[in-house]
């Protein structure tokens, strides 16, 4: 299996820089089998059927994205953080630039928040902060910003309504840096309609990190190594999902993240167990699913491993006419773009 396999022609102009408004009129490709119609989000209850069950993953994106600056005697020179995940103690982070920082140097955010840094790597370093628990939350959500993708963040800086934009609205809780984006479709007037139709709902948490965005630089897909991310399954979301499965109802997580956490806890026959810990669960072709009915996606970039998943759940020959269609259609790309439902 070739990372070429993957790839397919995006023109830039289809790459989204802003949400659709409202979140439910993104447009949604709806692909059954071998039918495909173009839909709106707000169309998914005409969709769904009453016992589905949606996967939602209730994490909460940190403004991860700090400016701040060391001091070297009369020197002072601009460093721009972003955190990666928690240490054991501390914050592992990027730099930029990494060289202008040494060990046991203070970076100052703001008249509340500065760091000191622990340890300093090849590719990235460990900060330990003046602050912890909710003092830390508040100056982070005072100095931070969101940590938009990289191929947002190259066409325009993040700015206050990304704080809302690049949040769910059923964020619990904090400890990710990049968004379900699938999530972001959803508003509370959806949720209470498919509620009332029948449909349940359960939430997982997966903290996305940075490596989400990773690209994949080996040839052979199947020797490439996924970053790890914590997850939770708690006991009665497991029971949930093992009731619905036992009624004939189908489980369908809102996201790739949603979907890489159920996969991982699952069994070979389905059950699914409680969990917590690091998942790198790596899914491409060839591999078989042991919960997921359906997934409800955005579209996402050539050579990822997130198009290696819903090749894995469509099969490759399927999802490249998916996305064809897409690109012909003008479908909206990326962390704020339209959304697909991909129903085997």
């Amino acid at each position: 299996m070739k990372l070429s396999d993957f790839d397919f022609h995006l023109p830039e102009e289809l790459i989204a820089t802003r949400p659709a408004r409202p979140r439910t009129h993104a447009r949604l490709l709806l692909a059954e089998g071998d039918t495909i119609a173009d839909r709106h989000v707000y169309d998914l209850p005409s969709i769904f059927r009453p016992g589905d069950r949606l996967i939602l993953n209730n994490t909460k994106v940190i403004p991860a994205r700090l400016t701040g600056h060391r001091t070297r005697g009369d020197a002072v020179a601009k460093v721009e953080i972003t955190l990666l995940e928690p240490a054991a103690e501390g914050w592992r982070a990027l730099a930029k630039p990494l060289r202008k920082v040494n060990e046991g140097e203070v970076i100052v955010f703001s008249d509340r928040l500065s760091a000191t840094v622990a340890e300093k790597g090849e590719t990235d370093l460990r900060l330990t902060f003046n602050l912890t628990g909710d003092d830390f939350d508040a100056a982070l959500a005072e100095a931070g910003a969101m940590p938009l993708p990289p191929y947002i963040a190259a066409k325009r800086a993040p700015d206050a309504q990304d704080a809302t934009d690049y949040q769910t609205v059923f964020a619990r809780h904090a400890g990710a840096v990049a968004a379900p984006t699938a999530s972001l479709h959803f508003d509370e007037p959806l949720l209470r309609s498919l509620a009332a139709m029948g449909v349940d709902f359960t939430e997982v948490t997966l903290h996305v990190g940075a490596g989400t965005f990773l690209p994949v630089k080996v040839d052979d897909v199947t020797t490439h190594k996924m970053h790890a991310e914590w997850g939770q399954i708690t006991p009665g979301a497991a029971a949930e999902i093992n009731a619905t499965k036992q009624a004939g109802g189908r489980i369908i997580p809102v996201g790739t993240t949603a979907l890489r956490l159920i996969e991982s806890a699952a069994r070979e026959d389905g059950a699914m167990q409680p969990w917590t810990g690091p998942t790198d669960i790596f899914i491409y072709p060839g591999y078989r699913f042991r919960v997921t009915d359906a997934l409800m996606t955005n579209f996402h970039l050539p050579k990822s491993t997130l198009m290696m998943l819903v090749s894995a759940l469509m099969g490759p020959e399927r999802i490249r006419r998916i996305y064809a269609h897409a690109v012909e259609s003008r479908y909206r790309f990326f962390s704020y773009g339209d959304s697909s439902l991909l129903i085997p």
